[in-house]
């Protein structure tokens, strides 16, 4: 199973730049599953605390343009997070997209930061709390937005379900990005599951700090590889039998 993870640009002009070389990059390795960071397709809003209606529907309304492009990365299948409208409420909504059904929503964001830079509570609702994973053929895939992966529970929840992967995109500073790799492998670690993130990445923009830095982390919690500023692109052949056998060691098998 071919996985790609990535660090996409911040900015507009940015971002056509680096979902023009993904595009490449995908076709080039020949990917199978493929993450993008949390609500990629508009420059983060939520930087600022005061809530603008319009800014939220344009945000919407970028993500259901770019959707459209999603056909550029098949066969591989597309995973991410949105913002959308749902039953009078503002969610931050995790997407499965693959060529023939199109785009599948998994779950919504729960735990929900609101401080600076990161006023998520003051912009979209919590979703319901219930954390599903999907089916994708022979996979077993759930998510983790950002801020929910702090929340090992769920993952251990996830590798009892049998998860294999456990998909996190993100929009976390440049300052933490060694605290949130921690919290990556320890997902990986009381799951039993492979763990990836894609971030967003912000360039001399002014009040703005996204780090980048997508990472994928083996079932024991070991760093297979990392993006970086050189390398935005980083694509690797998993074995994802490793995660079923993960699930009966240490600490794993322990009963709760």
């Amino acid at each position: 199973m071919k996985v790609t993870v990535c660090e996409i640009s911040n900015s507009p002009e940015g971002l056509v730049r680096d979902w023009e070389q993904l595009v490449a990059h995908v076709r080039e390795e020949k990917s199978n599953l493929v993450l993008l960071p949390e609500m990629v397709f508009y420059p983060w809003f939520a930087w600022k605390r005061e809530f603008k209606p319009e800014v939220w529907q344009e945000a919407v309304n970028a993500h259901d343009e770019w959707e459209r492009r999603f056909p550029e990365l098949q066969p591989a299948v597309v995973l991410g997070s949105r913002p959308v409208n749902r039953e009078s409420k503002r969610l931050n909504e995790c997407f499965l997209w693959e060529a023939g059904s199109g785009h599948s929503k998994v779950y919504t964001k729960y735990y929900l930061p609101d401080e600076e830079g990161f006023w998520e509570a003051s912009w979209y609702d919590r979703g319901d709390g219930v954390f599903i994973p999907i089916e994708c053929g022979k996979m077993l895939i759930a998510f983790a937005i950002c801020t929910d992966i702090w929340f090992f529970e769920n993952s251990r929840t996830y590798g009892k379900m049998g998860v294999q992967i456990i998909a996190c995109p993100r929009a976390t500073p440049k300052s933490t990005l060694d605290k949130w790799l921690v919290a990556g492998r320890a997902a990986a670690v009381v799951s039993g599951a492979y763990c990836l993130s894609s971030n967003r990445i912000s360039r001399d923009e002014k009040g703005i700090d996204l780090g980048g830095q997508g990472w994928i982390v083996g079932p024991d919690g070991e760093v297979l590889g990392l993006t970086s500023a050189e390398h935005p692109f980083l694509t690797m052949d998993l074995d994802l039998t490793k995660a079923d056998l993960a699930k009966k060691t240490y600490p794993r098998y322990i009963p709760d």
